[in-house]
């Protein structure tokens, strides 16, 4: 059980929360899979988004591959609560031109959960894992990320947008931004 951290609904009546959990376990339309660009998942988020959900989703990933950087796909759930994966590839820290391509990436994310007609969504720290993404970057530009989808698609079908975050560490800074911005 997850539990939750923090939650701001924003003037277009998207809320956007931050919880602590097992992303896997969300009961929600979609999570976001921190991916890389062949949807190869065998550690971090994906491997326990795969392990959770059943080899369906990686057969489903093989056929959607690859991926470029920044931007997203979308397989089903298998055996997860969330019937959909949606599969964004962040930058690795070092490649170059990172902050955009994870702006990027979480945008892309929103856009296809929006368009799929989805009402709910949870996030992990996409790069900031094993991709080494510095986390206090991560959670600036993903949940600017998400506020600028809340005010830019005030007609979304997409009324909550969830972080949900495993370890204590990156709840801490992800709280600290939630905090920085919403008091």
């Amino acid at each position: 059980m997850a539990d939750e951290l923090y939650r701001h609904t924003t003037p277009s009546g998207v809320t956007i929360i931050l919880r602590q959990g097992d992303l896997t376990q969300e009961n929600v339309d979609a999570i976001v899979n921190a991916a890389n660009s062949q949807l190869a998942h065998g550690g971090g988020v994906a491997g326990a988004i795969v392990r959770a959900g059943g080899s369906s989703i990686q057969e489903e990933s093989d056929r959607i591959a690859p991926i470029a950087v920044g931007e997203a796909g979308i397989t089903s759930g298998g055996g997860l609560p969330a019937r959909w994966v949606i599969h964004a590839v962040g930058p690795r820290m070092g490649e170059g031109d990172e902050d955009r391509k994870l702006r990027s990436a979480g945008r892309n994310a929103l856009a296809l959960a929006h368009e799929r007609g989805l009402t709910s969504i949870a996030f992990p720290a996409i790069s900031a894992g094993i991709f080494g993404f510095p986390k206090d970057r991560c959670a600036r530009i993903l949940v600017q990320a998400a506020l600028d989808f809340a005010h830019e698609r005030s007609e979304t079908p997409l009324r909550e947008i969830r972080f949900t975050l495993i370890d204590e560490p990156t709840c801490g800074v992800f709280l600290a931004e939630f905090r920085r911005r919403f008091g």
